[in-house]
């Protein structure tokens, strides 16, 4: 395995030059001997974190780094119980509507949930009822923000229950988040979906020779700044990475808030590399990697991993908004997915607000939290061959 020695620096310029709390000088000189050494074997272990300095900002105290880092905060329940915020557009030169949030549910909780609504504060489906496209020249695009960076609660859309809202992703009964695989800790980027995308299961994808894996297109956004659970983010497509998960094809699409500081300096894939050194390499470790801890093997890439550019990710995106409307048109079957809208003229499945705002009354609104994950304290070592 090679160091990721540019990825680091990345993330020392991005997060830390505006905190007080200076970086560790150790971190950099750790993580370059952490890799030196190769492996013919692909194992794990794991390690409970002892309060350093350079664990404070991978493990359970990273919120004592940065208090623009919201990560690990301990929060009451009554404070989002029910309560609504809204993410306001400050894209000078965007049009689209501002959405709210609305949690229910104790967090931290099965019972916890996300659910939408527009600027009138109607109920809607950020799958079906946000647009896919932010501008009416289609470059521009809209990205529902499920997890934010450096978080590891696995939460997603929620396609089976009506409104599509986010929820945590639960296995054997418990809440699952990702483990934090050295030198990654949770999501390195801030994670979310391409809303009106579907990858169908039944088609089988000629580049890939895969199916769909029945989910909304992924989106991976690299900007500098830490997303909110539930933003409504307008960003710019750069490229592709084509994850073959369990034999489904899973594609990662690769974006930039059109409102980052070096935007306007990505426009294509290769520029990626050029601004963000090493990122699209720990990227694609990620996702070999992270669910090796839970006993799984290596996930593997169609074109060896290679990313793609932003003209083949734009089509990639472009056929997935066509399977979507395949779904919400009742052309195809909907593989339990729950087609609720409010906004798509012409669909079986098109109700009146009132109704979609029923659907929001009458979730859950209690749940028993769980302990805090052990996966927040741990980090796993892994050696590829």
């Amino acid at each position: 395995m090679q160091p990721i020695v540019c990825w680091w620096r990345y993330v020392r310029r991005a997060s830390f030059a505006s905190t007080s709390a200076p970086f560790p000088a150790t971190a950099h000189l750790s993580h370059k001997r952490s890799f030196l050494a190769n492996s013919t074997s692909t194992r794990c272990h794991s390690s409970f974190f002892a309060a350093t300095g350079v664990q404070r900002f991978c493990g359970a105290h990273l919120s004592s780094v940065s208090s623009n880092i919201n990560i690990l905060r301990p929060v009451s329940v009554s404070r989002f119980k029910h309560s609504v915020r809204e993410f306001a557009n400050n894209t000078p030169t965007m049009t689209a509507s501002k959405y709210q949030i609305a949690e229910r549910g104790a967090p931290n909780s099965t019972d916890y949930r996300v659910y939408f609504k527009n600027e009138n504060g109607q109920s809607i489906s950020p799958l079906h009822d946000i647009p896919l496209y932010a501008n009416d020249e289609h470059t521009v695009y809209n990205m529902v923000v499920e997890v934010p960076r450096w978080t590891n609660a696995k939460m997603e859309i929620s396609l089976g229950e009506g409104l599509n809202p986010i929820k945590q992703d639960v296995k054997k009964g418990k809440l699952r988040f990702v483990a934090n695989c050295f030198p990654h800790h949770g999501y390195i980027w801030n994670y979310g979906a391409f809303p009106q995308t579907w990858e169908n299961p039944d088609h089988l994808d000629a580049d890939t020779g895969c199916k769909g894996d029945n989910d909304p297109i992924d989106v991976l956004e690299i900007g500098s700044r830490i997303a909110k659970r539930g933003e409504v983010m307008q960003v710019k497509i750069l490229g592709t990475i084509a994850l073959i998960d369990e034999g489904e094809t899973d594609w990662k699409i690769i974006t930039i808030n059109v409102n980052d500081p070096v935007a306007d300096q990505l426009n294509d894939i290769a520029d990626v590399e050029t601004v963000f050194p090493g990122l699209l390499r720990a990227s694609v470790e990620w996702f070999k990697i992270y669910k090796i801890p839970d006993g799984k093997p290596e996930n593997q890439f169609a074109f060896n991993g290679e990313a793609k550019d932003a003209a083949f990710a734009t089509k990639t995106v472009a056929d997935t908004h066509r399977f979507w409307q395949q779904l919400v048109n009742k052309e195809v079957d909907n593989n339990g997915i729950s087609c609720l809208n409010t906004t798509v003229d012409g669909s079986p499945y098109l109700v009146a607000n009132d109704a979609a705002d029923e659907v929001f009354v009458k979730s859950a609104t209690g749940g028993n939290p769980e302990p805090a994950s052990e996966a927040l304290g741990k980090w796993h070592y892994i050696s590829l061959n």
